[in-house]
């Protein structure tokens, strides 16, 4: 580590890829001929339109081939956000009209778009429930079959978790589910947000055992505003999105075709890639945590220590918050988060530390580093001597103030 770094970074220092990424040159490369030459309506009934539905089903089956799947049960959305709400909404609504299901069981850490997707469904009558979890974000298999009834609509939960990096263990609770499912002679069909994890875990559907998934493709180099939602072809699905029918009537709305083709292209990528990716930022996250830990001894890694994606380091800092921690940080050249990206318009305290039960003033204190493979080891040693004399001050001006 260098023994006196600049008070400022060379250049930006991006720790933020949770949040969202930047396009892959081959998925940019992929997406441009269908802004321009091929940028057909697909289903329009002339050759233009044949060509840009060809790409668009192209990357139908090339999304499919990742997961395990069938074309026909891949879903392109407008984002991860859509493909949870469709997701949720669909299936609790399909279950309700079908045979009067409304109980919805979830936990207490998903992402808000999962939360708030179940809270909505409370004005209809339907029943949520929210799993606790431990101290380290995780749930049991055998806590989620013993909660799953007889009016169960819909399972959710999350593959790994958006802010402290948490892996739950998926295809168990889907063996478990399944289980309690045929004990009680009924379907009941389980989802997983796995939107922060194509980078680094298996995506096999059948392997995990879901029914849904959910994907975003700004979260693995694809192009934002782009999404999938998988279905299994025999759940229960109501559409959320009403029009011309596309996406075999499950999302209506002229396809986003050169969004799929990126997202596909970067999906197909990424899942190649990733044992390597998962060695290489796993390397980058224990530099980075061991220099933090040179300075702050008394930083708390928050989320399970090993069950945890490779690139997440989740941190909590007494006497200081996370949002005045980031904005010093800023100021320094490095790009970091208090929490998931999506609630920091409206900052508060996390849901999900206070879920694990880490105490109220600790929880305001925190920091989430997500890493990418192309950061170099000079910005992370940077970043490490930074952070301590920055959480020093921040305590000091508390105090003053």
């Amino acid at each position: 580590m260098p023994e006196s770094p600049s008070p400022h970074a060379p250049e930006r220092i991006y720790l933020d890829s949770a949040a969202s990424t930047a396009v892959r040159r081959e998925a940019l490369e992929a997406m441009l001929p269908l802004f321009t030459a091929d940028f057909a309506n697909p289903s329009a009934h002339h050759e233009g339109g044949r060509q840009a539905s060809e790409a668009l089903e192209g990357a139908r089956a090339s999304v499919a081939g990742v997961l395990g799947a069938l074309p026909e049960e891949v879903v392109f959305t407008s984002g991860g956000t859509e493909s949870i709400n469709a997701a949720i909404k669909g299936v609790a609504h399909a279950q309700a009209d079908a045979g009067g299901a409304r109980h919805i069981l979830t936990t207490e850490i998903e992402h808000h778009a999962v939360l708030h997707s179940a809270a909505y469904l409370e004005r209809f009558g339907f029943e949520i429930e929210l799993l606790p979890v431990d101290e380290f974000g995780l749930v049991t298999s055998e806590e989620v079959a013993a909660a799953v009834r007889a009016d169960t609509a819909l399972v959710s939960v999350g593959y790994a978790n958006n802010e402290v990096g948490t892996v739950q263990p998926l295809a168990e609770i889907a063996e478990a589910v399944r289980a309690r499912a045929r004990a009680l002679g009924r379907r009941i069909p389980l989802h997983t947000d796995a939107v922060q994890a194509a980078t680094s875990l298996a995506l096999d559907v059948d392997a995990l055992g879901v029914d849904l998934l959910s994907l975003s493709g700004h979260k693995f180099g694809g192009p934002k505003g782009t999404g999938v939602l998988y279905l299994r072809r025999d759940v229960p699905f109501l559409e959320q999105l009403s029009g011309g029918g596309q996406e075999r009537q499950r999302r209506s709305g002229t396809e986003n075709v050169p969004g799929a083709v990126g997202l596909a292209t970067a999906l197909r990528l990424a899942q190649e890639e990733r044992e390597a990716f998962t060695r290489t930022t796993l390397a980058l996250r224990e530099r980075l945590l061991d220099g933090i830990r040179r300075g702050c001894p008394e930083a708390r890694l928050n989320g399970h220590p090993e069950r945890r994606l490779p690139h997440n380091l989740h941190l909590c800092f007494d006497g200081v918050e996370g949002e005045a921690l980031v904005e010093a940080l800023d100021a320094l050249g490095i790009e970091c988060s208090a929490g998931a990206a999506c609630t920091s318009a409206t900052w508060e305290p996390s849901h999900v530390l206070l879920a694990m039960g880490v105490p109220l003033d600790l929880a305001i204190g925190s920091l989430r580093m997500t890493l990418w493979p192309t950061i170099t080891t000079q910005h992370l040693d940077f970043v490490a001597v930074q952070i301590a004399p920055t959480v020093e001050r921040l305590r000091g001006q508390a105090i003053s103030g």
